[in-house]
């Protein structure tokens, strides 16, 4: 494949980071440099010999800069092939000088929109007309023409030039891809922005009313890798960490786990990832301060208190065996004596998600249990509640879509259907059960006392069997507890359950064909039972 000798450049960039040092040995080995605009500008400045590409096409720059570079000179200059003698012929004929380097970057759309308070307007003057054209035609003949379209590609292209005079073929082909991926999330970035104007929602493109859902007809993903994971789930499976391609990088005040700040610690693993996902779900739910501990995706410890370090007592108590190798979620800054209470001997945790650590909590999660060195610590920041974004999940040859479960439920809507109601002591506990229990696998049941989980039944095939567990698990503190189940009971087999284990209250959705039965179950043992009226489900 033939290698053109680089003899010109044109550069228009909006990101001008490393762009002298890039074109200045350029220059110096005799490339001619065109370019537009601010960019020329900064050439100059920084005495580098640039022609204007006003000059060159003899039409002036206008409409405050949005017409530059659609013009005849500058795409025939890049799209001619040198291999036929037409295309060279023509471009002789009409005065068009050939480009071999092509060096553009876009205006800065997403991070204009990123911005509060950004207008319409403003954002739409951010919309690159002719960058990505410039981008799309040397793409399109990178046989012939090496672009860049970011500053992490100036070095590899720089040492090349420098050394041959011209690039591989080989690097001109992996840079031809680079720009269609840029130029797909930019065009996708673009059309999630006007999606998401609140003007145009419940209006079709013909004015007329349309169902507001918020499904699109078509979706376009584009993610960059963050990490490659040691492996997945096990050993013997690859994995990575992907995240949005235009995300914020880690730390930089997201709420979210994949843009965490990593205080301490190992490389987090797939699984470790999931967990934490998982606890950060589960303790986002709840009231402050709140301690989740959670093993293998379900929440096997849960508290609230008036402290945080009571708080965490009381979650590792839920089930102190299964938290030996747990993943933490606290919803308020971890402090010194609830990282003291970590570091007793006889426990270990993975890794811990919170709003942040103070600096004795640090401290003393880095130096004082055995597990010290291993422990990952990630500040999430401040920790919101629920948002209601869509959550994907692919299945074989598709991929399901639906709204998060993290809305907060209403209390006000809830029911009370039997003879007898909870007495106001119970009642925090059930909001903090109902509250719990969607985080845990269904079917789902799940115990709760004075403010800490103390029992769970997850992922059975029947839900008298996760009664069961659930019990089993309390160890005899179920007496006076409530008890939550993340969907109807279809018989009343499992009221009699808890009531002989001495279940308080009962909260469910209800929604059965034997409501009625249950309902009755539980006026028979003097049970009180909340209908909500929303399922839990979590598959």
């Amino acid at each position: 494949m033939l290698s053109p000798t680089i003899q010109r450049a044109l550069i228009s960039v909006s990101d001008k980071t490393g762009l002298v040092d890039f074109v200045r040995p350029l220059a110096a080995a005799g490339i001619e440099i065109y370019s537009t605009g601010g960019t020329a500008r900064h050439l100059a400045e920084a005495q580098i010999d640039v022609v204007d590409i006003s000059q060159y096409t003899q039409f002036p720059e206008m409409m405050d800069g949005r017409l530059k570079t659609l013009h005849p000179k500058v795409h025939g200059g890049i799209l001619c092939r040198r291999d036929q003698a037409q295309d060279m012929d023509v471009a002789g004929e009409h005065g068009i000088v050939p480009f071999e380097l092509v060096v553009v970057n876009l205006y800065p759309f997403e991070q204009t929109v990123a911005r509060s308070g950004v207008t319409v307007d403003e954002a739409i003057e951010q919309i690159d007309i002719g960058g990505p054209t410039m981008v799309r035609a040397a793409a399109k003949n990178h046989a012939f023409v090496t672009l860049a379209t970011d500053p992490s590609q100036y070095g590899p292209i720089a040492a090349q030039i420098l050394a041959e005079g011209c690039t591989t073929f080989e690097l001109r082909r992996q840079l031809a891809g680079a720009a269609f991926t840029r130029t797909a999330a930019y065009d996708t970035a673009i059309a999630a922005y006007f999606a998401g104007l609140p003007e145009l929602a419940g209006e079709s493109a013909e004015g007329g009313e349309v169902e507001e859902q918020p499904f699109e007809p078509r979706m376009t993903f584009q993610y960059r890798r963050q990490a490659t994971l040691r492996y997945g789930e096990n050993p013997h499976q690859a994995a990575a960490l992907y995240v949005p391609a235009q995300n914020a990088p880690a730390g930089a005040g997201s709420q979210s786990l994949a843009q965490a700040e990593q205080l301490h610690g190992k490389e987090l693993s797939y699984n470790n990832l999931l967990d934490l996902d998982a606890a950060l779900a589960s303790v986002r739910s709840l009231p402050s301060p709140s301690v989740v501990v959670l093993k293998h995706n379900n929440p096997c410890g849960a508290a609230t208190a008036d402290s945080l370090v009571e708080a965490a007592h009381k979650a590792w108590a839920g089930d102190p065996v299964s938290a030996f190798g747990s993943v933490l979620g606290v919803n308020v800054p971890v402090d010194g004596p609830m990282a003291q209470f970590l570091a007793e001997p006889g426990k270990f945790v993975e890794a811990i998600v919170a709003a942040d650590f103070t600096s004795e909590a640090i401290e003393i999660l880095t130096t004082k249990p055995k597990w010290k060195k291993n422990v990952r610590l990630l500040r999430v920041g401040q920790i919101g509640s629920g948002r209601g974004a869509l959550l994907w999940r692919p299945i074989d040859g598709g991929i399901l879509c639906q709204q998060a479960d993290d809305l907060p439920d209403d209390p006000s809507t809830w029911k009370v259907v039997t003879e007898t109601a909870p007495t106001a002591a119970l009642q925090a506990d059930l909001a903090f059960g109902w509250s719990i229990c969607r985080h845990v696998k269904s079917n789902a049941i799940v115990l709760v006392h004075d403010g800490a989980l103390v029992g769970v039944g997850a992922g059975q095939m029947s839900r008298v069997d996760s009664v069961e567990i659930a019990i089993r698990k309390s160890q005899q503190r179920c007496q006076g507890a409530i008890l939550a189940s993340d969907a109807f009971f279809p018989f009343a087999d499992s009221i009699g359950q808890a009531a002989a284990a001495g279940i308080a209250a009962v909260i469910q959705p209800g929604g059965s064909r034997r409501d009625e039965e249950v309902i009755a179950a539980c006026n028979e043992h003097g049970l009180p039972m909340i209908f909500t009226g929303c399922r839990h489900f979590r598959h």
